[in-house]
């Protein structure tokens, strides 16, 4: 499995800026050269759960499908890829810190450094990633709210929702990964307080320190299929998963009341291992906002988790008399558990499953609870 990049979560960013000692006669603003180190993280890292005292989570002993060059090529990078362009938004609050935001500065930061001009007061800093995606074709959307927030959100897609909320009647399109650092009252005055003199470069230089965190977050969802036998023949490659947050508020990292069905694709492979058994599994790599009203990377355990939404995941299966049916699965417990993204599993026994026999339409099976605990077949 290729090593996965993400940004360096345990320990604060350090943003640096560097200010050069002002001529005499200019009081009236300062440059300041800013720094966006990064490091390498692994998935395991940021799924950190402890599941019980002193056991953490292993995602690893949980994910039997794997991720191949060809699950790379179709979706990409399994784990956060660190990002190497920003966007940057510098908030002026005059003499007053924390106060209303005068004015907002605009930029885009290639590589790691930028270089700008500060008037002198406080300064609230958001930083928020440039998106880039595999096709060209980018999901995400973004809006300034005045001088005080940017949200991120996607739009509804051409594919019908199931299992969501009633205002909504189609799967709205996965985010790209998205991460964001907002920073307040970093103030900037003229007898450089706060400053250290860096005698290699000549400049005075003060540290921000600044988390740069993801606001999307990766769910890797499986679906098993235990005695198959070829019966099960191939999936549609789209799966959804409903209840999920259609937006964050990048200044809070906190994500929208409004809860949509999430659309993302899916592969089936044959004759995995799992254990000492082979299988089949249908599986995907899902990009979200997370639940709603949450800020994930706030909540220390599932506990603390309010959920007011139901979880439902669903994939259209196809059968090898060239009949199709939509599975449709609970795992409201397993996101509750997995708040900031994780393994989602169903296990399914196509032994207990009918091979659907309607003409003119498909079959519909709605498995309502985790780990198919019951099974219910519906007419359409």
């Amino acid at each position: 499995m290729k090593k996965l990049a993400l940004l360096f979560l345990g320990s604060p960013l350090l943003l640096i800026g560097c200010l050069r000692e002002p001529d005499l006669h200019l009081y009236e603003a300062a440059y300041t050269d800013i720094d966006l180190p990064t490091v390498e993280l692994s998935l395991e890292v940021y799924w950190d759960y402890e599941l019980s005292y002193g056991i953490i989570y292993d995602w690893k002993a949980e994910w039997y499908y794997g991720w191949d060059e060809e699950d790379l090529q179709l979706f990409g990078e399994q784990g956060y890829v660190e990002p190497s362009s920003f966007n940057l938004r510098r908030y002026y609050t005059g003499s007053k810190a924390y106060g209303k935001h005068a004015y907002v500065l605009s930029d885009m930061v290639e590589g790691t450094t930028f270089h700008g001009r500060y008037e002198w007061g406080f300064w609230d800093i958001l930083v928020w990633n440039n998106v880039s995606t595999l096709d060209g074709v980018q999901s995400l959307n973004f809006e300034e709210k005045g001088l005080e927030e940017v949200v991120a959100y996607t739009n509804p897609s051409m594919v019908r929702s199931r299992y969501q909320a009633p205002q909504f009647t189609r799967s709205f399109y996965a985010p790209e990964l998205l991460f964001a650092a907002y920073d307040q009252a970093e103030q900037i005055d003229k007898d450089l307080s706060g400053f250290e003199f860096d005698a290699e470069r000549n400049v005075y230089v003060k540290r921000l320190d600044m988390l740069l965190l993801p606001v999307t977050y990766i769910y890797l969802t499986q679906v098993i299929l235990h005695n198959n036998r070829g019966r099960i023949t191939s999936c549609d490659g789209s799966a959804n998963l409903s209840g999920m947050a259609r937006s964050v508020v990048l200044n809070t990292g906190i994500s929208g009341s409004d809860a949509i069905t999430v659309y993302y694709n899916v592969r089936m492979k044959k004759d995995c291992k799992k254990n000492s058994e082979l299988v089949d599994i249908v599986g995907g790599r899902l990009v979200t906002f997370g639940m709603c009203n949450q800020n994930a990377n706030r909540i220390a355990k599932s506990a603390q988790v309010v959920d007011n939404q139901h979880h439902y995941m669903d994939v259209t299966l196809q059968f090898n008399n060239g009949m199709d049916s939509t599975f449709v699965f609970d795992v409201t417990q397993q996101v509750r558990e997995r708040y900031k993204g994780g393994v989602l599993t169903v296990e399914l026994d196509v032994d207990t499953i009918p091979i659907p026999q309607r003409s003119g339409g498909s079959g519909f099976n709605a498995v309502v609870q985790d780990f198919e605990e019951e099974t219910h077949e519906f007419e359409m």
